[in-house]
């Protein structure tokens, strides 16, 4: 899942790659959380993933806490309903679509407070 995101991530240039890019890692908290919440070597286990998620048909590879590995999920009948995904991932991109405006809202506001007339004052300000 990540492999998508990143991958579309370097096809595009500026902030908008930077963004796609935490996407991405926003993506492996679940899994990591997984791992360190069951007592296993996050990184080893999500270097596996990537692994499996970088061959053709790794798409359905998650963690199995019982087997301490990563699996196929589809072949072992893991299936998760995928309107919850949908609906967690657009939940969350909205959530921070709106502390993102309201961030940038509050530093508009405040670099148009904080200037003074003349703009933006040189020198070392007193040092």
């Amino acid at each position: 899942h990540t492999r998508y995101w990143r991958d579309y991530a370097r096809t595009i240039a500026g902030k908008q790659q930077l963004l796609i890019s935490a996407y991405a890692r926003a993506l492996e908290v679940i899994p990591r959380q997984l791992c360190e919440n069951a007592g296993f070597d996050s990184i080893n286990m999500l270097d596996k993933l990537r692994y499996e998620h970088s061959k053709e048909g790794g798409i359905w590879y998650g963690v199995d806490i019982m087997k301490e590995d990563v699996v196929d999920n589809f072949s072992s009948f893991v299936w998760e309903p995928s309107i919850m995904k949908v609906n967690a991932l657009t939940a969350a991109s909205e959530a921070a679509c709106l502390i993102l405006s309201v961030d940038e809202t509050i530093k508009h506001q405040q670099s148009q407070q904080d200037l003074p007339p003349g703009g933006i004052p040189g020198g070392m300000g007193g040092m």
